[in-house]
């Protein structure tokens, strides 16, 4: 193998495995295994929830639960048994038994049909200088999913995760460390399936059977292991308990879901206003315009260029008479300048705001603005300062941030020579500032799911007793405590919802951002791999996500691009960009056929708004993810396990897009049941493979029998008209459905300012009958007509009064 030649071999260091259960003592719902030296404690979260921590030296260290939203003290306690036998101790709930072998202390999970999963290899547990690791075994036809963000299949098994935030340019399918670190996967196979959240911020790995084939691994290199067991009997089960352990999401404002355009860069006023105009010129949707690093004078951030943007409130004010919300970007680089009044810098450096190495020097590094300093956003008094500064964005309209190179990505030289990535030094101190105070309060952020106030305060990253720590445990948590400064920022300088989104993440980044996937490419196999991606990404607790339509480097053609935008049509984030020196990439450039296309499909996102808003309603109640796998809804079938290609919005429409030059025909898996296509109507009963027809004006779309779809009419912009006029299509067949709607845009959704409306479909004596609920919740719809439609049978109206109907068709 060519590629090791001139290597020196290596000898790694022997792991240290566990010993053998000398002690065993119960404390409330945590049961501590006395292992020599070491100590094991197993803590009973939830019925299906469990949690293992190992300290290889016997003490526990102080835990910063970063990504959890509640202690686990603050969960409500659930009943278990404790049973010892003179080789086991075994832990049962409602749901789980938990098996520990006193010789080794190996551990074993069991679900109620006495099903092994989560089961310890040989080696158990162990570690060695720098690391601590589990081995588990990975059973017959087991497949594993989630991860974050990664590229590639959907399926992970034989291959290696690394967590640790970094900028991925040039990705591809075989980039390991990415953009956004999170932790999490599930492990599923027929009847069964769990969940791990390794609750690590340093650098951590999983090997899923890479290294030795029919084991994975987790690895960390932090001083003990901690990770989280969670049950499920299908995927559903364990993101509503992952999201419930790392937070939701909140509900954005509605114009956020409509079509977002953004390019690197529109260099300036006249640019943006031109681009706004031919949008709706063309009668092309669109609701926001992305701003990037040209607005800003010479990349200062939280400043405007006064010769390209002479006037920005007028900009904007004028954007928003015309339906355009405006989203600028923001760095976490302040460039350094001293004595030039530049008001972030000098109030940075009075306050101390910024990090420095382990000896007190400020550390710099360059970026767009060349030298530049940044914030130690693990600090409370930093998130507010920087969250404050916002002020001056919003106080002239803008609506959204979007927050990039926070990894941080950072070069050893200024951009235009070259250079090295580099990072913060690991032992860096990050952390609170003695005296420094929790974040400022919010309305609500990260409070969904049931979880209420108490979790809302339990999300603050540090407490005011927080110790100090370094950049080595908290490197992943750069992007994640830079998107909450933002998020609490806002949430206290504007009245509305506001549109956050980030480039890094860690677990639990769906509580302050969406997530979009990063520097993409204009090729075929970038528009192939964002299916995966964005799925996983979901998978990860993670909803609101998207790439970029088109692809950021390079040039797309006039069929990737068309192709393309039928698959954006499905992202929860939908929104094209592209980059300087690149081709434009808006709608029309690429001719009529092409523009046509587009706005057809941007056309049928904004019909299908009110679906997918309560997809949103979904998310951020339960953590479901809004595109979805196969596998999310049919676990138990095979077909689905390693199907990546396929996508569903929702659990009723599944697309099956073309994603390769010059494919008019595609084959397509029908899971069991009956689907009908969304063009023609023409009925299939799966689970069978056909043939699509897929002309370049047409992506394969899909519906379930018993697809309940409510839709509007086209609008230019969300906001445009009063939902005055509500198609409900339904497909016959037999299901439920719940529809929601607020207002979109203020937070009196959380004071039961909402509308849940049961929807109900079923086949009696050859009728299909639609019984509709009466409205629940103290939102009133606009007044408007209702047309309820069974496809391909008939349709019949009625004005909304909000009382319950009963149709017959």
């Amino acid at each position: 193998m060519p590629q090791y030649f001139g290597k020196l071999p290596t000898t790694n260091e022997p792991w240290t495995t566990i010993g053998a259960v000398q002690a065993v003592n119960q404390i409330s719902r945590t049961i501590n295994f006395e292992c020599g030296d070491s100590r094991l404690a197993i803590s009973i979260i939830a019925a299906n929830l469990i949690r293992v921590r190992l300290a290889p030296s016997g003490e526990f260290m102080p835990r910063r639960e970063w990504a959890v939203t509640l202690d686990d003290t603050e969960w409500a306690k659930v009943p278990f048994e404790v049973r010892e036998t003179d080789a086991t101790v075994e832990i049962e709930t409602e749901q789980v038994r938990v098996s520990i072998q006193r010789q080794n202390c190996r551990i074993t999970c069991f679900d109620k049909a006495n099903r092994p999963f989560a089961q310890d290899a040989d080696m158990g547990m162990g570690w060695r200088m720098g690391a601590v690791a589990a081995w588990k075994q990975i059973a017959a036809d087991e497949h594993f999913y989630g991860f974050g963000e990664r590229t590639g299949f959907l399926d992970k098994l034989s291959e290696v995760k690394t967590n640790w935030t970094a900028a991925a340019l040039d990705y591809d399918a075989l980039t390991d460390e990415m953009y956004q670190a999170i932790p999490f996967f599930i492990a599923l196979r027929p009847e069964i399936s769990y969940g791990i959240f390794f609750n690590t911020t340093f650098w951590s790995q999983f090997d899923i059977g890479a290294e030795q084939p029919g084991i994975w691994k987790m690895e960390t290199r932090g001083g003990e292991l901690d990770y989280y067991i969670i049950y499920g009997s299908e995927p559903a089960e364990i993101i509503r308990t992952y999201t419930q352990l790392t937070g939701r999401m909140p509900l954005p404002p509605k114009w956020a879901l409509g079509y977002h355009q953004c390019r690197w860069s529109y260099e300036s006023e006249t640019v943006v206003r031109e681009l706004a105009q031919e949008f709706r010129r063309r009668r092309i949707p669109c609701d926001v315009i992305h701003l990037d690093i040209d607005y800003m004078r010479g990349y200062r951030v939280f400043t405007w260029s006064p010769k390209r943007f002479p006037n920005p409130p007028k900009l904007i004010n004028d954007l928003q008479q015309a339906g355009f919300q405006t989203v600028t970007i923001i760095d976490p680089g302040v460039k350094y300048e001293p004595e030039a009044n530049y008001e972030v810098f000098e109030q940075g450096i009075e306050n101390n705001y910024f990090v420095r190495k382990s000896d007190g020097e400020l550390f710099h590094g360059y970026v767009w603005p060349d030298k530049a300093v940044f914030p130690d956003f693990l600090r409370a008094d930093v998130r507010n300062w920087w969250g404050d500064l916002h002020k001056s964005l919003t106080d002239i309209g803008v609506a959204g941030i979007w927050n990039d190179m926070n990894e941080p990505a950072i070069g050893d030289r200024p951009f235009g020579d070259g250079g090295e990535h580099i990072w913060f030094p690991l032992d860096a101190p990050q952390g609170r500032k003695e005296g420094g105070q929790g974040d400022k309060g919010t309305r609500g952020q990260g409070g969904q799911g049931g979880q209420g106030d108490k979790a809302i305060h339990n999300s603050s990253l540090l407490t005011p007793n927080s110790p100090l720590t370094n950049h080595a445990e908290v490197h992943n948590l750069y992007g994640l405590t830079m998107a909450q400064a933002c998020a609490n920022g806002l949430q206290r300088h504007r009245a509305e919802r506001s549109f956050v989104l980030t480039r890094s993440g860690y677990a639990g980044v769906q509580r302050w951002s969406s997530v979009w996937m990063g520097d993409n490419h204009s090729l075929w196999e970038h528009l192939e791999i964002s299916l995966p991606m964005l799925c996983n990404m979901g998978l990860s607790g993670v909803a609101f996500v998207g790439c970029d339509i088109g692809g950021f480097a390079g040039n797309a053609t006039a069929e990737l691009f068309a192709r393309w935008m039928q698959v954006g049509m499905l992202y929860p984030l939908m929104r094209g960009h592209s980059a300087m020196s690149t081709a434009r990439h808006e709608p029309w450039v690429f001719g009529d056929r092409t523009e046509k296309i587009c706005r057809e499909y941007i056309n049928l996102r904004y019909q299908l708004l009110p679906y997918i808003y309560t997809l949103f309603w979904e998310a951020a109640t339960t953590g479901a993810p809004i595109l979805r796998p196969l596998v999310y809804h049919f676990p138990d079938d095979p077909k689905t396990h390693t199907l990546y290609d396929q996508v569903l919005l929702g659990s009723s429409i599944m697309a099956a897009p073309i994603y390769r030059p010059g494919v008019d025909h595609r084959a397509v898996y029908l899971p069991a049941g009956t689907w009908y296509d969304w063009w023609s109507g023409e009925r299939y009963s799966g689970a069978t493979h056909i043939l699509a027809d897929a002309p370049l004006e047409k992506m394969p779309l899909f519906v379930r029998a018993g697809a309940i779809v409510p839709m509007q009419r086209v609008m230019q912009y969300v906001n445009e008209h009063p939902l005055d006029s509500l198609r409900l299509r339904v497909w016959q067949g037999n299901s439920e459905y719940t529809f929601y709607e607020d207002d979109g845009k203020s937070f009196e959704y959380k004071n039961e300012q909402f509308a849940l409306r049961k929807v109900r479909v079923f086949t009696q004596e050859e009728q299909t009958i639609v019984e509709i609920g009466a409205k629940v919740g103290q939102w009133t719809p606009p007044p408007r007509e209702v047309i309820v439609e069974v496809v391909g049978v008939g349709e019949q109206r009625f004005q909304d009064d909000g009382e319950s109907r009963s149709l017959r068709f």
